[in-house]
């Protein structure tokens, strides 16, 4: 549940300007008006981020990830050590669902990746809401692009 692949070759530009970590802590914190993850560490080894604190819920756990997992250079995320209090909570009580993550491939479209997952490419508005840290504009997705496919449960 806390190893994640990415694209290594695709994705935002921030390493080797510096500190790596620092980077790629600073472009999850920019990604949301208030920071929802407390204690939030970031580490970047190589082509593995690791992120360590505690997200306020789920969905803000699996965009981080992604925000992590979309800079170029970037091959791992490991989360395992980054929590939220529903994966507390389960702990020892439940099985919580894997995240959903999907690699954008050259001519996709968010319609078409609606369809394939939820059968009615209309409710490509929900893969949109569930991005907007990764997705800035509907009509702009990138091969390499890793996003989430939330349930529509």
């Amino acid at each position: 549940m806390g190893m994640f692949s990415f694209l290594s070759d695709a994705g935002k530009k921030l390493l080797g300007k510096g500190d790596d970590s620092e980077a790629i802590k600073k472009e999850i914190e920019d990604s949301f008006a208030e920071l929802p993850v407390q204690g939030l560490v970031v580490e970047v080894a190589d082509d593995t981020v690791t992120l360590a604190g505690v997200a306020k819920d789920i969905a803000t756990r699996e965009k981080a990830i992604l925000i992590a997992g979309n800079v170029e250079g970037i091959a791992t995320v490991n989360a395992d050590q980054l929590v939220s209090p529903e994966i507390i909570e389960a702990t020892n009580t439940r099985e919580l669902p894997d995240p959903v993550f999907y690699a954008i491939k050259k001519g996709d479209t968010l319609w078409g990746i609606a369809t394939e997952f939820y059968k009615d490419g209309s409710k490509y508005p929900v893969i949109v809401e569930a991005n907007l840290e990764v997705i800035k504009d509907a009509d702009k997705i990138y091969p390499g692009q890793t996003i989430r496919i939330p349930s529509l449960a």
